[in-house]
């Protein structure tokens, strides 16, 4: 009975032991109390974590900042986004900045081949000229596009009139201006005269500013070949009005107006002489073009049937009507009212 008794006593005491009273020996808080308890608790812990992220960053390893599940380092990289899709095929606006490259392109290829012939051709050479006196340089260049009667004609470097005819200098604001009057006037003087008198023009002026040029010490002469286009422009309808800086001017006036203008830019009276040369070798054209025939003289600048057909071509249209107008034979028609 004794030993009955002692064992309870034991359970009793190891049950009371267990029993945790430290819950027991807490104050009992109010709500208000523990909303704030909770609060200091939060934001303990969120000093903690900030603690060690800033830990983790300064010594370049992971923190434990996530983004997207997984975890970020300073040491990682963005990669760039796909251009495809799951599909394989392309994103929508990859698709449409390619389409708005090729388009650019495009238009770019359109407006150039839209350009009369013979004007797109000597744009060309001024272009690849220019290309080729960068390439070179200042004295190299000098020596071989520039103008040279010896080497020219001992030489046969039947090339360097037409060079002359095409270099307007390093690029630059004023080689950008040249190249757009070269461009307006050339298209002006092609779409009035037709490709063919055009190129009889234009070898004319070659012809005539080589010799001057030669004469005058001048190794190149585009801006006289600019002059002169003006020129023969203004004397086809001299009394037009046009715009010239603020001032509205007669357009017969203008040739001598860029001339004007070089001279105080250039501050030497010697910047007139490829305005002078060009305004002569356009007048020379022009009088014996129009001036001359109407004095009684004859035509002499047309160019050849052959040369016409080949860059002008003739439609099929035309050579039935003439072929018809040459085969009809006189008094073979019927009168009107005749039955």
């Amino acid at each position: 009975m004794k030993n009955q008794i002692s064992v309870c006593s034991v359970m009793a005491v190891a049950a009371v032991s267990c029993i945790d009273t430290s819950a027991a020996r807490q104050p009992i808080m109010l709500p208000s109390q523990r909303t704030a308890a909770f609060i200091h608790k939060q934001s303990t812990e969120q000093q903690q974590s900030n603690t060690e992220n800033a830990l983790f960053n300064v010594r370049g390893g992971a923190s434990k900042k996530k983004r997207g599940g997984k975890t970020a380092s300073l040491y990682s990289t963005s990669k760039k986004t796909s251009q495809k899709t799951a599909t394989g095929k392309k994103k929508v606006q990859a698709a449409a900045q390619e389409a708005e490259k090729k388009s650019a392109v495009s238009d770019t290829l359109t407006k150039y081949k839209a350009i009369l012939p013979l004007t797109r051709i000597y744009i060309t050479m001024v272009g690849a000229v220019t290309l080729v006196g960068l390439l070179l340089g200042d004295e190299l260049s000098q020596g071989l596009l520039a103008l040279d009667p010896i080497r020219t004609m001992y030489g046969l470097e039947l090339w360097r009139p037409f060079t002359a005819a095409c270099f307007l200098g390093p690029p630059s604001i004023g080689w950008l201006m040249s190249a757009y009057y070269l461009f307006e006037y050339g298209s002006s003087l092609e779409r009035a005269f037709g490709t063919a008198q055009h190129l009889l023009f234009l070898l004319i002026q070659i012809g005539f500013l080589s010799v001057c040029s030669a004469f005058f010490g001048q190794p190149f002469f585009a801006q006289s070949v600019i002059t002169s286009m003006l020129h023969v422009l203004s004397r086809s309808m001299p009394n037009q009005k046009v715009k010239w800086l603020i001032f509205t001017v007669p357009y017969w006036t203008l040739p001598y107006g860029l001339m004007a203008s070089d001279v105080l830019q250039a501050g030497n009276a010697g910047a007139a002489l490829p305005h002078v040369l060009g305004i002569l070798s356009g007048h020379v054209y022009y009088f014996h073009k129009n001036v001359w025939p109407k004095l009684g003289g004859e035509d002499w600048l047309i160019p050849p049937e052959f040369l016409v057909n080949r860059l002008e071509g003739r439609s099929k249209a035309k050579d039935s009507i003439s072929n018809a107008l040459k085969s009809r034979k006189k008094g073979a028609g019927r009168k009107l009212g005749s039955t």
